[in-house]
């Protein structure tokens, strides 16, 4: 392919893109089709000849549709949102574009260069201490890593490796190995499943903590230190949540934070989700105690617009990641070492992208106002799916946060999981499940970045009438204001929608303030 068919390729994928994005609504969000349905329609061997742009780009309908669940319909409220915003697109274009691989200044100075600034750009956003940025005095700083998954196991990894450092320079009689089999680690039983896998990988055990409504505190993770200092093992990593999985439910960091400070232990925050939130001032109360903390990250490509993968990632001493991470060669070295940071010391894998470029994109596009009218919008919906929830007497509402409902009928657990498998069957909409406190609840989570208050009254609309054939509700007179005395009554299609149609713009006006 030369200049001149890329440049066909590329404008006419640009146009696919946006008409997908356009027409979003028209496709199904979950696809119809059954395990191994590609593997009949693609030849089994690599073409011997290259085929003309033209019918691959055909086959992308043809083929690759009918196969995808479309995360970024406004009927797709299962899990939690992965950004898309069309800055973020043609920053990922030029990424590719460029094709570095900046795993040091000298890799590509601007890849770096332009990573360093945009955490800066990005931890101040959200209010973060200034410790925690790269231009701070201190040795902390940012970095981009590739998921939330990845950030908790590096923060792992060097945990582990400063505890031992610490240990054996304190002790030099004490083996490595001895002491990295007695290491431990601790979470919520709230936590993702990325905290126990980090665990597996690492190889230290994460204990799970039991939560109260969802929120680990602090005498939970001292009576869990205290058992297993006194077994002789030893504690080194505290991942605290912000934003929890299931529920969205917010650690008490402080609590938690005071207690690691006093035991020397690593105290990482996972706000995956829900720290994009923290670009709105009303809402840093809730990260109450981060300067208390080691590490923080949260995903950009989850709530913030930027697309996957961006998860960004603050450490208050980022000698601890290099001293766990840093593998030299002659051929990794250059004239400017120490003058900037070379970000292989600081991750995983030696490769690395050029992910500022489509932060930098979304954040000079958008600007905080931007950024914070899309959370709070976002938040808004939410909101006012919980009242038609709650405007239903035959639902109950179990908790709300942020843009994340939890919500059931009333009643035997069996009821939620009827309406749950006639939803996912009819495909109209997309929603999850999970168990809080054994009551088996459906996850309504406001995910797509075009999501107007009409798609969420469209989704309720699909949640109401599969209720009632489970749990039929009278009726009521299709009146356009519900009076008082029967606010908490069913309501049928035609009142519920009289009722928003009128009220939509105030309501999202209001509670978007």
């Amino acid at each position: 392919m030369d200049s001149k068919d890329f440049r066909e390729f590329g404008k006419a994928m640009v146009d696919y893109i946006a008409d997908y994005i356009d027409n979003i609504r028209d496709r199904e969000v979950l696809p119809s089709v059954t395990p191994g349905y590609l593997e009949k329609e693609i030849p089994k061997e690599t073409p011997v000849e290259g085929e003309n742009w033209k019918d691959v780009f055909e086959d992308v309908e043809k083929l690759i549709m009918p196969g995808v669940t479309h995360w970024h319909s406004p009927a797709f409220h299962a899990y939690y949102p992965t950004s898309n915003s069309f800055p973020a697109i043609v920053g990922e274009m030029l990424s590719s574009g460029i094709a570095c691989v900046g795993f040091s200044w000298m890799a590509s100075p601007a890849c770096t260069e332009l990573e360093v600034i945009m955490m800066n750009w990005l931890g101040k956003l959200l209010g973060l201490p200034e410790e925690f940025l790269n231009c701070s005095d201190g040795p902390g700083g940012g970095v981009i890593q590739g998921s939330a998954s990845e950030a908790t196991l590096v923060g792992l990894l060097a945990a582990k490796e400063k505890t031992v450092r610490l240990l054996r320079k304190t002790n030099p009689a004490l083996l490595e190995s001895d002491i990295k089999g007695k290491l431990v680690a601790y979470t919520s039983d709230q936590a993702n499943s990325s905290v126990e896998k980090a665990g597996i990988l690492a190889s230290v055990p994460m204990i799970h903590l039991p939560s109260v409504d969802g929120r680990l505190r602090g005498d939970a993770l001292r009576k869990a230190i205290k058992k297993d200092k006194d077994a002789g093992l030893i504690p080194c990593y505290v991942v605290a949540n912000l934003g929890t999985t299931g529920t969205c439910a917010f650690d008490d960091i402080e609590e938690l934070a005071k207690i690691c400070n006093e035991e020397d232990i690593w105290i990482h925050v996972d706000a995956a989700y829900a720290g994009a939130a923290f670009a709105c001032p009303e809402y840093r109360y809730l990260m109450k105690g981060v300067e208390l903390c080691d590490s923080f990250n949260f995903n950009p490509h989850k709530w913030m617009l930027v697309n996957f993968d961006c998860s960004a990632m603050w450490v208050k001493d980022a000698r601890y990641l290099v001293e766990a991470f840093n593998v030299d060669r002659i051929y990794l070295q250059h004239q400017h070492e120490g003058q900037a940071p070379d970000y292989r010391h600081w991750q995983i894998p030696l490769g690395r992208r050029f992910r500022a470029l489509k932060l930098w994109f979304v954040l000079r596009i958008y600007g905080v106002e931007g950024i914070r009218q899309h959370i709070r919008h976002q938040i808004g919906l939410a909101k006012h799916f919980e009242q038609l929830v709650c405007n239903d007497s035959r639902f109950e509402v179990i908790t709300s946060s942020m843009g994340l409902v939890c919500f059931r009928l009333q009643g035997d657990n069996s009821l939620t999981q009827q309406l749950l498998d006639k939803i996912t069957a009819n495909k109209k909409i997309y929603v999850i499940p999970c168990y809080i406190q054994e009551k088996f609840v459906i996850r309504f989570v406001v995910c797509a970045r075009i999501t107007t208050i009409e798609d969420i009254n469209s989704s309720w609309a699909e949640i109401f009438s599969h209720a009632n054939t489970i749990v039929p509700c009278p009726i009521l007179n299709g009146n356009s204001i519900i009076p008082e005395s029967r606010k908490h009554d069913c309501l049928s299609l035609t009142a519920y929608q009289n009722l928003t149609t009128k009220k939509s713009n105030n309501t999202i006006s209001e509670k978007s303030k």
